[in-house]
């Protein structure tokens, strides 16, 4: 269940990669991008990840440095990649709201600044998923899970839930846009 959760939301925050990207490329053209979407994707990743996604993460390698220390040792530090995670998403803002105040600040920077972030985020799930989820469920017992499951805070996602947060409503409609345009590509090629 716990790692169903986390797939769950590393699906979650690649929809979002997805249109933090395209926005990218609306700007890369020289286009105005929709920056009411990509405040909205700030805003998520500035609260639920470090709020409910990573800590869940770390309880799960607290638990995986007790039963395989190897495996741990081979991820490494799980909080600190999270941390410079954090710290990218804090660049992205800042070029954002330096664009939007009409600062002097090279677009290919601000590209520079929000590909890096979307790579590195990437670069971090896709570790996840190939090497600490799989060495979680080889290593941990039914007790373990058990436990990190009773301490799964009761917060459903702010946008990828039933009760979609107000705030995030825009970026919703704009993944709901692109899985159909992304659906009708594929029944056009079948």
């Amino acid at each position: 269940m716990v790692v169903d959760i986390l797939r769950q939301e590393h699906r979650n925050i690649e929809k979002l990669l997805l249109v933090l990207e395209r926005e990218l490329d609306v700007f890369a053209r020289g286009e105005r991008p929709d920056y009411e979407v990509v405040h909205a994707v700030i805003a998520y990743f500035q609260v639920y990840p470090d709020v409910y996604h990573h800590p869940l993460e770390d309880r799960v390698f607290e638990k995986l440095k007790v039963r395989d220390s190897a495996a741990a040792a081979k991820i490494g530090d799980l909080a600190a990649d999270h941390r410079r995670g954090a710290e990218r998403l804090r660049r992205v803002a800042h070029a954002v709201e330096s664009v939007l105040a009409d600062q002097e600040f090279l677009r290919q920077t601000v590209n520079d600044i929000i590909r890096d972030f979307i790579e590195q985020e990437r670069r971090h799930m896709a570790m996840e998923e190939r090497v600490f989820l799989p060495a979680a469920i080889s290593a941990l017992k039914s007790a373990d899970w058990d436990e990190i499951a009773s301490r799964l805070a009761d917060q459903s996602d702010p946008l990828f839930s039933e009760a979609v947060e107000e705030r995030f409503e825009i970026v919703r409609k704009y993944i709901l846009q692109l899985e159909q345009e992304a659906e009708a590509e594929r029944s056009t090629h079948r």
